[in-house]
């Protein structure tokens, strides 16, 4: 038995100026990969080779580049090479002693894209692409070629190796080439870049800008796939429409004829192309959007305005022909089975994150809207059979959408009857499908707390009791037998595995709504996991969210705001309130903790709070798709060695760990 009197305490060592670390240069980049690349998996080792085409298409898209040439040698090195105007080599004004090209190589937030002078449009915009891949290379050698000369420049984990050297002379007049071997330290052993994906990216970028030609080659012994060659040229001079029909195959459509066009914005501030068609076998349709030739796969402010372009047309059409229906036509209804390919090309554009999922552009909208709408009714009034045939297979749209309704009402109130619900349920009284939720909220208080926070008519709480079973490394005996997963189950309703039946399902947004702590990302984790394992079907279909819940509400005097973490936090300090030291800052322990009222406004109200959807990978790239069931296998599956393997990789990148 220890004698609690003989424990020696240790003294807190002192904090002071010494301890305060500033990283220089690339150190940060190779320190924290994940703030500029969004990680260190198969995703973001891809994103690097997507950084140097972008500067490669950048030069293409500005009409100074036309061909761009793909090289993977067997090694794994790749050669990303173009014909424009060549990186600047003279000495830089602000730093003498080093040529512009060892700046934009060693330098965050070095280029040409921030003021608008080399590039009128540009995908690169942070300045950050080239020196974040020189950052994450062991190896890495650049060539730029300036009036017939040649220059080279070799550098390894951001640092260079030698001096910028000509090297020799050439019969092209200017250029670009990148050679780069992806850091094993960063990436892991095992990383290699693969030919699929990258042939996938080269072929989206030559079918995005149709006066580049992408030259292909790939050493044979890596190709696996039987969509990729080891030689292929890639040049599509109708652009969209050919990726369009490459992406439809053999699929027949509704319209006799594809609806595609381009059109210049006002004030010489950027254009919009697209390429849209109506397949007729009711098969779900799909969305493709760039901005300037980076996949938006978020989708963002141009999307909104092609919604409102087709949606604001169809209505009209149908006006026009004395159709009654055209007020019941929704976005979706148009959308939501059609293929389409948009491709913005604007100046200064607004993305969220460095990885630029999500174009926020807010003018984007109101220009692609009034670009495409114009055009759209022109190609409605110019072949009246199609737009007529159009116009029909929509309003088919609707009916089936209105039964739809109907039937998940019936449904809904008959299960309700039938179902033997939870006793922890607190369901909703509305009787239909559209709009409800429910909540699956960590443990009894804050079950208490989201029950009087709620709105009654629509939003349902199901309280959990602690960390639910990890589905990926359990028996079906368990599962079955776990209570926490059969109310789950019972309450939404729409079975599990193969007998999900959407139809069945009682709530439209199935919430996750937990502590922002460690715990309640663990039990938010395990949640995901059952979902992914049981009902994959459900996270496809766009119903699965998680709550943003805040950490901390900033008060001062009158005046309060919330704060999702401890950055946001930092943020609003500095810039809502001024470093004022009388702020005075709450941390919530827990979502039982927070009176109901704040518990609506921050987290339940639909116009106040944030949700983030869960999705599955694009179905396009299978290689996601791939490695999303590889990564929950690793860390969520009962194979110890796979998360000791996972957590030795990567544990370097990690520290504040919150234990």
């Amino acid at each position: 038995m220890v004698d609690l009197l003989d424990i020696k305490t240790e003294k807190v060592s002192s904090y002071t100026a010494k301890d305060i670390e500033v990283l220089e240069g690339l150190e940060p980049v190779r320190r924290r990969p994940g703030m500029y690349i969004g990680g260190t998996d198969e995703v973001a080792l891809h994103h690097l080779a997507a950084e140097i085409l972008d500067n490669a298409m950048d030069e293409a898209v500005a009409g100074y580049a036309s061909v761009i040439n793909i090289n993977l040698d067997a090694e794994g090195r790749l050669t990303i090479s173009d014909n424009g105007r060549g990186i600047p080599i003279d000495a830089h004004p602000k730093f003498p002693d080093k040529s512009a090209l060892e700046v934009i190589m060693t330098t965050l937030h070095s280029g040409g894209k921030f003021g608008g002078g080399a590039y009128k449009v540009s995908g690169g915009l942070h300045g950050v692409g080239l020196s974040v891949v020189n950052a994450l290379a062991s190896e890495l050698t650049i060539e730029v070629i300036r009036d017939k000369k040649v220059y080279r420049q070799s550098y390894s984990r951001g640092l260079p190796l030698t001096a910028l050297e000509e090297v020799g002379k050439t019969n092209h007049k200017s250029g670009t080439s990148v050679t780069f071997l992806p850091d094993t330290e960063i990436f892991g052993a095992t990383a290699k870049l693969k030919p699929v994906v990258l042939f996938r990216m080269a072929r989206a970028k030559a079918f995005l800008f149709r006066g580049v030609e992408v030259v292909w080659h790939c050493d044979e012994s890596l190709i696996k796939d039987s969509d990729v060659k080891a030689d292929d040229v890639l040049h599509f001079p109708n652009g969209l429409e050919d990726f369009l029909a490459y992406r439809m195959g053999e699929r027949t459509t509704v319209n006799s004829k594809v609806f595609a066009g381009k059109a210049d914005f006002p004030d010489d501030c950027g254009r919009v192309e697209w390429a849209i068609t109506w397949p007729d076998d009711f098969e779900d349709g799909f969305t493709y959007s760039y901005c300037n030739t980076i996949p938006t796969s978020q989708g963002g402010s141009h999307e909104t305005g092609l919604r409102a372009a087709l949606t604001k047309s169809i209505r009209a059409y149908a006006d026009m022909t004395g159709n009654k229906r055209s007020t019941d036509i929704s976005a979706d209804d148009i959308l939501s089975f059609a293929s389409v390919i948009l491709s913005v090309f604007i100046k200064n554009p607004q993305f969220q994150g460095q990885t630029k999922e999500k174009l926020a552009t807010p003018e984007a909208a109101k220009l692609v809207e009034n670009a495409v709408r114009d055009r759209f009714d022109h190609w409605l009034s110019a072949d009246i059979k199609s737009a007529d045939a159009l116009l029909s297979f929509i309003l088919d749209r609707v009916e089936e959408r209105k039964r739809h309704k109907k039937n998940l009402e019936v449904t809904r109130a008959s299960m309700t009857k039938r179902l033997r619900l939870p006793g922890k349920l607190a369901d909703c009284s509305h009787k239909g499908f559209e709009g409800t939720e429910l909540f699956l909220v960590e443990g009894d208080s804050a079950g208490g707390s989201a029950k009087q926070a709620r709105d009654r008519e629509k939003q349902a709480i199901l309280p959990l009791r602690g960390k639910i079973l990890n589905v990926a490394s359990s028996t079906e005996e368990k599962i079955l037998k776990n209570k926490e997963i059969s109310d789950m189950t019972e309450a939404l309703g729409c079975g599990r595995r193969e007998k999900y039946d959407e139809s069945n399902l009682r709530y439209e947004k199935v919430i996750v709504m937990t502590d922002a702590d460690v715990d309640g990302a663990h039990i938010a984790t395990l949640l995901m996991t059952f979902f992914y394992k049981e009902m994959p079907k459900l996270i496809a279909k766009g119903h699965l969210y998680l709550a943003m819940p805040p950490l901390y509400k900033l008060t001062l005097g009158a005046k309060s705001v919330y704060a999702a973490d401890d950055e946001e936090k930092e943020k609003i300090l500095k810039k809502v309130f001024k470093n004022n030291p009388k702020v005075e800052i709450s941390r919530f322990k827990g979502l039982g903790e927070m009176p109901p009222q704040q518990l609506k406004e921050t987290t339940m109200n639909p116009k106040t709070r944030t949700l983030i959807r869960v999705m599955l990978p694009d179905a396009m790239d299978e290689t996601e798709t791939e490695y999303t069931s590889n990564i929950v296998e690793q860390l969520m599956g009962n194979k110890s060695e796979l998360r000791y393997q996972y957590i030795t990789e990567h544990a370097k990148f990690v520290d504040n760990l919150d234990i």
